[in-house]
C-alpha cells in the first residue's frame, strides 16, 4: 500500500541528522529545566551534574531518573517548567494514592502533541478525504483530546463522541459513514459484537482501520476485531507523564510502534541497576521529552517492560520502534483504560475502616475487563444479614470508584477466608492472557 506520512522529512530522517536534532533540542531542554525547576535541579545537583555537563544525546545517562514517586511529592506544581499563565490546559491520571498525576502544556505542547496523533491517524492510512470517529473517554483523560487534535491536524471530519452510548456511536459510524476508528481494544471489540447483534457484517461496516490503546491487548484480540469490524487495527502508546496518546505508533506493518524520537527520546534501562542497556535488550522503558515546555520530564521511568528496535521497517519510516510492552515492574493494572494500584484499593479500605485484606480478581470476558475486589470483613464487622453486606459493599463501592474512576465489583467476605500463601495474601490475581 502506498506510504501516508503526516511529516515524511522527520518520519523518514536518517539515523545522523536525527541524532543531531535530538542533540540539540536536550542541550536545551537541560538548560531550561535546570533553570526553571528548582525540584529537578536538585535532583541534578546530588547527582553533579550541570548543563554544561550535557553535550549531546551522548550525555543523557548522566542525568538522574524521574518516577512515580517524584510525580507524587512534586504535585501538583513542583515539575512546572513554565508560569502558569503560559499553560493552556491540563490533563491527568489517577496517582497511587489519590493523588493525581497533573500534566501540564502550553499551546505550543499542544500543537506538537497533536502533530504526533497526526502521525498515527496518517500511518493507519488516514487522510483529509476520512472521517474519523474518536471514542475514547474526553475531559481529563488524554485519549480523546489527543486523537482528537491529531483528526483535525490530518483534516478527516471528526466525530467526538467520547466513550459509551454504543447505540448513538453506532447510528453515527453507519449513518455518517466513519472510516476510522479511535478507542481502547476492548471496545472496538464490543463495538463489532453489538453491529454483529444487530445483524451486520463486515462487509456493510464503513470503517477501514481502527486506531486502539491505553490498555493491554494481544494479538489474538487484534485479529479477532480486524474480523469483526472488517478493519486493519493499530497500536498506540503514551502517557498521560509525557503528553499523552501518540508517543509512539504502529504502521501498516504491526510489527513494533514507531517512537516519535524527535519529541521523545527513549532508552531501556536494567531495572534493578539504571544500567542503560543495549538496543535489542528486554529492560524498562525510559523516556525524556525533548521539547515539551510545560511539563518536560528527563528521563522519566515509565516501568513498561519492552523491547527497542532499529530493523529496517517497509513502511520507510525510520523511527525507532518499541515492542507492546511484555509486563510492568511494579504492581500496576490497566483495568479498561485506567491505571489501577492495589496501593489505592488499600487506602480507600483503611480510610473506609476495614482491614487491608483483600484480593483483586481481573478477568476478560467477551474482550470486556471484568473488575472484582474481594475484601475480608473483621470480626466484629461480620454478619450473616445479607441486607447489611449489600449496604456495606455499595458503599465502598462508592468509595473504590471515587479514588479509582472505574467501578468494581466488591464482595465483603468472613475473616480469614482469602487464600493466603506462606502467610501473605495473593492479592491480584489477573486471568487475562494479555502476553
Amino acid at each position: 500500500m502506498a506510504q501516508n506520512y503526516y511529516q515524511k522529512e522527520i518520519e523518514t530522517m536518517s539515523r545522523e541528522e536525527m541524532r543531531k536534532l535530538q542533540s540539540e533540542k536536550l542541550v536545551k531542554q537541560v538548560k531550561h529545566v535546570y533553570e526553571n525547576v528548582p525540584y529537578y535541579r536538585n535532583l541534578m545537583e546530588e547527582k553533579g551534574v550541570t548543563p554544561a555537563d550535557i553535550q549531546s544525546i551522548d550525555d543523557l545517562h548522566k542525568l538522574p531518573f524521574l518516577s512515580k514517586a517524584d510525580l507524587r511529592d512534586a504535585y501538583p506544581y513542583g515539575l512546572l517548567a513554565k508560569p502558569l499563565a503560559d499553560c493552556v490546559r491540563i490533563q491527568s491520571t489517577s496517582g497511587t494514592t489519590g493523588r493525581r498525576v497533573v500534566a501540564f502544556y502550553t499551546q505550543n505542547d499542544i500543537n506538537l502533541w497533536e502533530d504526533c496523533c497526526a502521525r498515527a491517524i496518517m500511518a493507519a492510512g488516514g487522510t483529509n478525504e476520512d472521517v474519523c470517529q474518536v471514542a475514547y473517554g474526553y475531559g481529563l483523560f488524554t485519549g480523546g483530546p489527543g486523537l482528537n487534535g491529531g483528526s483535525h491536524k490530518v483534516g478527516c471530519l471528526t466525530l467526538p463522541m467520547s466513550s459509551g452510548n454504543t447505540e448513538r456511536q453506532i447510528q453515527f459510524m453507519m449513518d455518517l459513514n466513519a472510516t476510522i476508528l479511535c478507542c481502547t481494544p476492548s471496545y472496538a471489540a464490543y463495538i463489532g459484537e453489538t453491529l454483529k447483534e444487530q445483524g451486520y457484517t463486515p462487509d456493510q461496516i464503513p470503517l477501514k482501520a481502527g486506531i486502539f490503546g491505553a490498555e493491554p491487548w494481544t494479538e489474538e484480540m487484534r485479529r479477532g476485531i480486524e474480523a469483526s469490524l472488517g478493519i486493519k487495527a493499530y497500536d498506540i502508546y503514551g502517557l498521560t507523564e509525557t503528553t499523552g496518546p501518540g508517543v509512539a505508533f504502529e504502521c501498516s506493518e504491526q510489527t513494533g510502534m514507531h517512537v516519535n524520537e524527535d519529541h521523545f527520546f527513549a532508552e531501556i534501562i536494567d531495572p534493578d541497576t539504571g544500567e542503560v542497556l543495549p538496543e535489542g535488550s528486554k529492560g524498562e522503558l525510559v523516556f525524556t521529552s525533548l521539547d515539551k515546555e510545560a511539563f518536560p520530564l528527563l528521563r522519566y521511568r515509565t516501568r513498561d517492560i519492552c523491547v527497542l528496535s532499529r530493523e529496517k521497517c517497509s513502511c520507510g519510516r525510520t523511527l525507532i520502534k518499541m515492542a507492546k510492552p511484555m509486563g510492568r515492574t511494579d504492581d500496576m493494572l490497566i483495568i479498561r483504560g485506567v491505571n489501577v494500584f492495589p496501593s489505592q484499593i488499600e487506602t480507600v479500605l483503611l480510610n473506609e475502616g476495614y482491614q487491608p485484606n483483600y484480593q483483586i480478581v481481573v478477568d476478560r470476558v467477551r474482550n470486556n475487563d471484568t473488575f472484582e475486589v474481594n475484601v475480608e470483613m473483621s470480626p466484629d464487622q461480620f454478619t450473616d444479614k445479607v441486607s447489611e453486606i449489600l449496604t456495606m459493599e455499595k458503599s465502598l463501592a462508592n468509595a473504590m470508584k471515587a479514588m479509582l474512576g472505574i467501578n468494581p465489583a466488591v464482595h465483603l467476605v468472613a475473616p480469614k477466608t482469602i487464600a493466603r500463601s506462606e502467610g501473605k495474601a495473593v492479592r491480584v490475581i489477573d486471568k487475562r492472557k494479555l502476553i
